[in-house]
């Protein structure tokens, strides 16, 4: 892979990443969580960004744009829905566009649901996305400002994706999310063995991410509204996608 990605943890729990292009060393920041971590990330690569890709508006996503930009001058850039929310954005884009970014092209997908406004940021040649709230290992983000059916098409987008695209997720929730799987989809064979896998990671103080999309199509019960089983289990055997996708966030909220 010419784009090299360090992932690192910010505040509690959310996920920091640096990507640099090994041919051009441009280097790009996903998100501004915290500024103390992003720097130490920066010092301890001696990468330097100078863009920065903002996926939503949420504060714990946007926190350290201001500072950022005032110490590397780097360029904001962020979803154009969102844009009088987002801290120093110099560049909007939406659903297609395309951002330049060493020797590749980062394509934008716009994404909705968690804000109404998210995008994910997609590497095509290296099958790396970005997905920050949209989609979590074995999860997906909480709706506050869409109805379940925005979330639902944003997740089929995402769905569609080569299935060894890597995975970079906006916080470490996957533990809590297996452990819901579980209560929705118990017989699944591949969600068994990865929470095994995930307990594992975490007892040693380890990140669960990246996933892929092919994990996450085998696993995470979001992805898997049409499965027969999980329907059986929720008693909605003939119910359409979208009510089975929305049943199964109301459960995950009241988890």
């Amino acid at each position: 892979m010419a784009i090299a990605i360090e992932q690192f943890m910010c505040r509690q729990d959310n996920f920091g990443v640096l990507m640099r292009d090994s041919g051009t060393g441009a280097v790009a920041l996903v998100d501004a969580p915290e500024e103390a971590p992003i720097l130490a990330a920066i010092e301890r690569t001696g990468w330097v960004p100078s863009l920065l890709l903002i996926t939503h508006h949420h504060g714990d996503h946007v926190e350290a744009n201001l500072a950022l930009k005032e110490r590397f001058g780097l360029r904001i850039v962020g979803p154009e829905a969102e844009k009088a929310k987002i801290p120093g954005i110099d560049e909007t884009v939406k659903e297609g566009s395309q951002i330049p970014f060493g020797g590749t092209t980062i394509e934008v997908i716009s994404t909705p649901g968690h804000t109404a406004g998210h995008v994910s940021y997609h590497l095509p040649r290296e099958k790396v996305a970005f997905t920050a709230d949209t989609l979590f290992a074995l999860g997906c983000g909480r709706l506050f400002e869409c109805p379940p059916e925005v979330m639902f098409a944003s997740l089929n987008k995402l769905a569609a994706l080569p299935a060894d695209t890597q995975v970079h997720c906006g916080h470490e929730y996957t533990l809590a999310n297996a452990r819901f799987a579980l209560t929705i989809d118990p017989d699944n064979a591949a969600l068994q063995a990865r929470v095994k896998e995930i307990e594992a990671l975490r007892a040693d103080g380890r990140p669960t991410l990246p996933t892929t999309i092919g994990a996450e199509i085998a696993t995470n019960p979001f992805l898997r509204w049409a499965d027969p089983a999980i329907r059986r289990y929720l008693g909605m055997e003939d119910a359409g996608d979208v009510e089975v996708f929305a049943e199964i966030r109301r459960r995950k909220d009241n988890a």
